[in-house]
C-alpha cells in the first residue's frame, strides 16, 4: 500500500453559480476564485472533506510539494 502525499493540488473546472450557499463557500474556503485557479493545499482530513463536497466543480491531484 502506498503512502499518502502530502499536499493535493486543486483546480476549478466549473462555476459555482447556482450551485448550493455551501458549496460556493466551500470553494472560496480552498482558495478558488473562478475557473482555471489552482491551489496547492496540505493533504488533512479537513481539506479532503471540503473538496468532496464540491468534487463535482474541481479536480484534483495528489502531489509531492508545494508548486
Amino acid at each position: 500500500m502506498s503512502a499518502l502525499k502530502p499536499f493535493l493540488k486543486v483546480r476549478q473546472k466549473a462555476s459555482e453559480i447556482g450551485q448550493i450557499d455551501y458549496q460556493r463557500r466551500v470553494v472560496r474556503g480552498l482558495g478558488l476564485h473562478g475557473i482555471g485557479t489552482e491551489v496547492t493545499v496540505a493533504n488533512t482530513p479537513s481539506f479532503r472533506g471540503m473538496v468532496k463536497k464540491v468534487i463535482h466543480l474541481v479536480d484534483v491531484q495528489e502531489v509531492d510539494k508545494r508548486s
